[in-house]
């Protein structure tokens, strides 16, 4: 008896043509998938028609798995055109453009391309700012004679708009004959996207009809320019609002600092999704309103939407403005709670945040969790370590990261050089200053310029820091001149702190901390008279000197202290434990470093006095009395920490048997058992 082959044992079980009507009546993924496997096992896979099918259905957008429609692609040994065509299209759908661009350079060697497969590979070109790439298949659509194909024409259009190429959009749009909604929309988006508003207005006005994306492409492009009045009169005006439009004015608003305006139009919302709730978080963040942005994110939660990775990295960003641990360790019990993968920039914010409220340990422990680890949260690592002086452990994790491939940036070589100067490792920061240049060919920005500075004024090279800022290839920055000024005034140098304060004069005169410092100077050296001078400079402008304030945080609620506040409902025990503490410095031998105290003082005791006032001192004794026992006290402030304070602080910590952390306007100060994490070096 013959064999007979695989197909001819299936026309021998299903009557012609049965299976055909099967495939075509296949409407789920797993019926689908049941009749590719039985299609293999079969044998009438190699029927072109079943794979093309087969093809097409798992390419449909009703379905769209790239993956099988891959699969079957790679499998069918001659694909048609239309079938090149229909993966390239998958590929761009499933916003994998750049693999849809080099399908299409591959067809090339098959097929010559048709007007089906230009304007989906234009379209993955406009989708990547592929412009190039854009241009070339522009040069072969003229080429091949699709100049005048109206869907053609429209993806180039389209092409052009999104690559600010505004110019060849316009060229391209005034060849078509009919131009329909979607073309008119297109060079809409494009002077919109470029901030060309005023020919985009004109655009509007000449449109024959307009739908609502016409409307809220405008009053995105007028909000994104700044000009949200413009903006909001266009709103008014339009027909019929939907939530886009909403959500782009919230955002116009937020982006201008108008957060009243954008809290109102919130409020007037009937509906909402998750871009308004994000607009308003990520709102309030950027513009500094970080207890309103947590407000914003509780209520959100409440309303039972989930948050997604922009919420939690504006919320947490949130977290981070303010210090606030319990709040911060409170939003990643939520995210672990409900399975938020930390792969991603929920990651490295998250590690950021930790940094900055203090807790360098809860920071490593997130950076231990995450499996996959990126550039970024390799970076925050770094960064946040360096921040609180634990310098080796920072060079030790950039050799591992380089040691496993992975390319550091501009950012973390900043962490890198950070972490040098805090621990006064010259030869070290030298050595990186010159690694990022020659190895990774990374341009030195003033941000690193910035911390080679520091790192020399700190260690005492002041005159090494001074050529270097003069042989930077750009004009040094406020911070840059206050840093030598700084460094001037540690090592007692009056010449070079008095060349560096009238340099950040000029550049910036609005900078009080400058004044103060050289006023400083000028009072440790005894020249009251040059004291008088700075300080009526300072009146002339209208200058005052900002005061010293420490914030701590203990159960949810922030506590601010001044020198010498009384303002505190628990001031009574507060000013009872710094008498206990004054007894307690002294039975420790401590001798107050009165040199610090920078009024003009006579009475050693009043000196005395003004120091154990500091804000600081405060925080610490509100933090004895309030924070639980083996509960590290944590101190934001905004100053510089003086040195009798950080004298005092390390005696505290060992007199109490109590963990310190003060984070002061440079860095962490970890006190513990009489010692400093900066070893005295800050």
């Amino acid at each position: 008896m013959q064999a007979l082959a695989p197909s001819d044992t299936l026309h021998q079980h299903f009557p012609q043509g049965l299976h055909f009507s099967l495939l075509k009546s296949s409407k789920t993924h797993q019926e689908i998938q049941q009749f590719h496997a039985f299609s293999l096992k079969t044998g009438i896979f190699t029927h072109l028609s079943v794979s093309s099918r087969l093809l097409s259905l798992y390419a449909d957008p009703k379905i769209n798995n790239l993956r099988y429609a891959r699969s079957v692609f790679d499998r069918i040994e001659h694909p048609t055109l239309v079938l090149w065509n229909i993966i390239i299209k998958c590929y761009v759908e499933n916003q994998r453009s750049h693999e849809g661009i080099s399908l299409f350079t591959e067809l090339l060697a098959h097929f010559l391309p048709d007007e089906f497969t230009f304007p989906c590979v234009i379209k993955g070109c406009a989708k990547l700012n592929a412009l190039k790439e854009g241009k070339q298949i522009h040069g072969l659509v003229l080429k091949l004679g699709f100049g005048l194909d109206k869907f053609v024409q429209s993806s180039l259009v389209n092409l052009y708009s999104k690559c600010g190429e505004i110019g060849s959009a316009q060229k391209v749009f005034d060849e078509i004959d009919e131009k329909d909604l979607i073309l008119w929309n297109s060079l809409l988006d494009g002077y919109a996207r470029c901030g060309e508003v005023k020919v985009a207005m004109k655009v509007f006005e000449e449109m024959p009809e307009k739908d609502s994306y016409s409307w809220t492409v405008l009053i995105d492009g007028l909000a994104k320019s700044g000009e949200v009045e413009t903006a909001r009169e266009i709103f008014e005006m339009m027909p019929k609002r939907n939530i886009i439009s909403w959500n782009t004015m919230i955002n116009g608003y937020m982006k201008a600092g108008d957060v009243n305006s954008a809290r109102k139009l919130f409020s007037q919302m009937s509906t909402r999704d998750l871009i308004t709730w994000n607009s308003m978080i990520g709102g309030f963040e950027l513009n500094l309103r970080f207890v309103e942005a947590l407000e914003m994110f509780e209520r959100m939660l409440k309303e039972e939407f989930r948050p997604s990775q922009a919420t939690l990295v504006s919320v947490i960003s949130a977290v981070s403005g303010l210090a606030s641990l319990a709040k911060g360790r409170s939003i990643h019990s939520y995210i672990v709670k409900n399975g938020i993968e930390l792969d991603g920039v929920v990651g490295t914010v998250l590690i950021e945040m930790y940094s900055k409220c203090g807790s360098i340990d809860s920071a490593l422990a997130v950076f231990r969790t995450i499996n996959h680890k990126k550039l970024g949260h390799w970076t925050a690592i770094i960064v946040g370590l360096s921040i609180h002086g634990m310098a080796e452990h920072a060079l030790k994790l950039f050799l591992e990261m380089r040691k496993i491939g992975v390319k550091p940036n501009a950012i973390t070589f900043v962490g890198v050089l950070n972490a040098c100067s805090h621990a006064g490792l010259i030869d070290d920061g030298r050595g990186y200053f010159k690694m990022m240049i020659n190895e990774y060919g990374i341009k030195p920005t003033i941000e690193h310029y910035g911390c080679l500075v520091d790192m020399l004024c700190r260690a005492g090279y002041l005159e090494e820091a001074k050529g270097t800022i003069e042989e930077m290839p750009m004009r040094p920055n406020k911070v840059i001149w206050m840093t030598l000024l700084s460094g001037a005034r540690i090592h007692g140098n009056t010449k070079i702190g008095e060349y560096a304060a009238y340099n950040l004069i000029e550049v910036a005169p609005e900078t009080i901390g400058g004044y103060v410092v050289l006023s400083n100077m000028y009072a440790v050296a005894g020249e009251w008279d040059k004291v008088s001078k700075v300080r009526e400079m300072m009146k002339k402008r209208g200058l005052r000197k900002e005061p010293g304030c420490s914030l701590i945080e203990h159960r949810g609620m922030h506590h601010e202290f001044i020198v010498g506040d009384k303002s505190h409902p628990q001031t009574k025990e507060i000013y009872s434990k710094l008498s206990e503490m004054r007894e307690k410095l002294k039975l420790a031998g401590h001798i107050p470093d009165t040199s610090q105290v920078l009024l003009y003082i006579e009475e050693e005791e009043e000196k005395e006095a003004e120091l154990e006032h500091h804000s600081e001192r405060l925080a610490i004794a509100f933090g004895l009395i309030n924070v639980e026992a083996g509960c590290p006290i944590r101190i934001m402030k905004n100053l510089r920490v003086c040195n009798d304070c950080h004298s005092v602080t390390k005696l505290l910590s060992k007199i109490y048997s109590r963990e310190i952390i003060v984070r002061d306007n440079s860095r962490f100060h970890h006190f513990k058992n009489g010692l400093c994490s900066c070893k005295d070096f800050w």
